[in-house]
């Protein structure tokens, strides 16, 4: 009844930064109509939204673009210049606190927070070295965040022995 898709797609610039673009796509596989606002035919794009964000090794963003090609209501695009209030932030630990602090509610667009949620492991993932150890001899910020990565756990065992059965405590 509904098809919603979501992608990310990380690219290495000349310049030594990073750019991550998402992009989301809602349609319906019939027709329909929102009251007030109009109808859409089967598999047209209720939603079709996109991102850039370009930020450094330092994870700080740098710039950000966002298109809204398609919409179902009339004060949507309103919601575009408060995405550049991102710029400057971090893309790591807090990341969807800040989102909301900067569009939360009525500062935003529920389908634009949605994909800058996701965009943060995009970058992660796209950045080269993010699963490095950091060079102060803590853990990859990475670790201890899901079952795969668990300190106790056979991945972090086999890939960073030296950080298994790590505890915060022990080494602070």
């Amino acid at each position: 009844m509904h098809t919603r898709r979501v992608t990310y797609q990380g690219f290495l610039r000349d310049d030594g930064l990073w750019d991550i673009e998402g992009e989301l796509h809602d349609s319906k596989p019939h027709d329909f109509e929102i009251h007030g606002e109009g109808q859409w035919q089967a598999h047209q794009p209720i939603h079709h939204m996109r991102i850039r964000v370009t930020f450094g090794e330092d994870m700080v963003i740098r710039d950000l673009a966002v298109a809204m090609d398609a919409f179902p209501h009339g004060p949507c695009p309103s919601a575009l210049p408060n995405m550049q209030r991102m710029v400057g932030e971090v893309l790591g630990r807090g990341w969807r606190q800040t989102i909301q602090r900067h569009l939360g509610q009525v500062q935003g667009c529920t389908h634009l927070r949605e994909l800058l949620f996701n965009l943060a492991t995009a970058a992660f993932q796209t950045r080269s070295g993010a699963f490095a150890p950091p060079p102060d001899g803590r853990p990859p910020a990475h670790l201890g965040q899901c079952v795969g990565w668990d300190f106790n756990g056979p991945v972090v065992e086999r890939v960073y022995p030296v950080f298994f059965r790590w505890q915060a405590s022990a080494k602070a």
